[in-house]
């Protein structure tokens, strides 16, 4: 039945065909799909765990799963399986290409993702922080930014920018999952702008590596008389010739161990200002707030003093 699937899609979509769903994971970590079709048994239990576990990420909630079922086992229940749609297998041929279409246009009009890097965009990243905030989790949020990427895309144009781009959201994907596997957070604010949230603890080794990882791969993207000199020519924003470094990324960190905030806007605004800050810096670089503001004091604090 795979192979009859993929044969069904491979002309119309980019397809990657698997033996099963745990042999997939790895891939949709690493570039996350537009949809996953499965060919689902009601016994299949294992499966449905990897499928259930996958749905219930944060990070891949969004992501639409279209459902082969034989018509004999009749509907599995829903409640605990997490697919969008399904087809019967005697309908597979006429029905996959139109489900597929919908599935994947149903899941574009629901939740907004980048079209580029199929990241969660900035309803969905704004939800996320608000979300940790009302249930009071403590978490550290990154906002993370390219520098000298706009001499790239004047000088290489913005074919081979969107390459760049969709490399550094699989990168930070990668590099985040790897540090903290559960309840982290990567989404794509826009252009060459980036966040991710997870452990306060866990922030700065993820920030380490993620710079590590981006300048040694980002030179690979330039061609070999630029890469050899380490900077391209382009204009600036005044219409002048200049010279520009590769790109480097600057990454801006702050936590709310010690700063009390009820709206997302505030955390991102104080993450928004230590990229800046980081900006400042030659090179790709991080710097994590460490100030203490003097208002600022925890719940518990709070309430013991009245």
């Amino acid at each position: 039945m795979r192979t009859i699937i993929y044969g069904l899609l491979r002309d119309t979509y980019k397809t990657i065909d698997f033996a099963d769903l745990s042999a997939a994971v790895g891939s949709i970590y690493n570039a996350p799909p537009d949809l996953i079709v499965i060919d689902l048994h009601r016994d299949d239990t294992f499966s449905t765990s990897v499928l259930s576990n996958l749905k219930q990420d944060p990070m891949f909630s969004h992501l639409p799963v279209l459902a082969i079922l034989q018509e004999e086992e009749g509907l599995p229940p829903w409640d605990i399986l997490f697919t969008e749609d399904y087809i019967w297998r005697p309908d597979l041929e006429r029905d996959i290409h139109p489900r597929v279409d919908l599935a994947i246009l149903r899941s574009e009009r629901i939740a907004e993702v980048n079209p580029l890097t199929r990241l969660p965009g900035n309803i969905s990243i704004n939800k996320q922080i608000q979300g940790r905030i009302d249930r009071e989790q403590i978490f550290a949020l990154a906002y993370l930014d390219l520098d000298q990427f706009k001499p790239y895309n004047d000088k290489y144009g913005f074919s081979r920018g969107d390459e760049v781009i969709k490399m550094s959201g699989r990168l930070i994907l990668n590099m985040v999952r790897d540090k903290q596997p559960l309840d982290s957070f990567v989404g794509h604010v826009g252009g060459d702008d980036f966040v991710f949230v997870m452990e306060p603890l866990l922030a700065a080794e993820a920030s380490e590596e993620i710079i590590e990882a981006f300048d040694r791969i980002v030179p690979t993207f330039y061609d070999p008389e630029d890469r050899i000199r380490g900077y391209v020519e382009s204009m600036d924003r005044m219409g002048n010739a200049k010279t520009f470094p590769l790109i480097t990324v600057s990454i801006g960190v702050v936590d709310n161990r010690y700063r009390a905030v009820s709206h997302y806007g505030e955390i991102v605004e104080v993450a928004s200002e230590m990229k800046s800050f980081a900006k400042s810096f030659e090179g790709s670089c991080y710097r994590m707030d460490k100030r203490r503001p003097a208002r600022s004091r925890s719940r518990a604090e709070a309430e013991a003093g009245g």
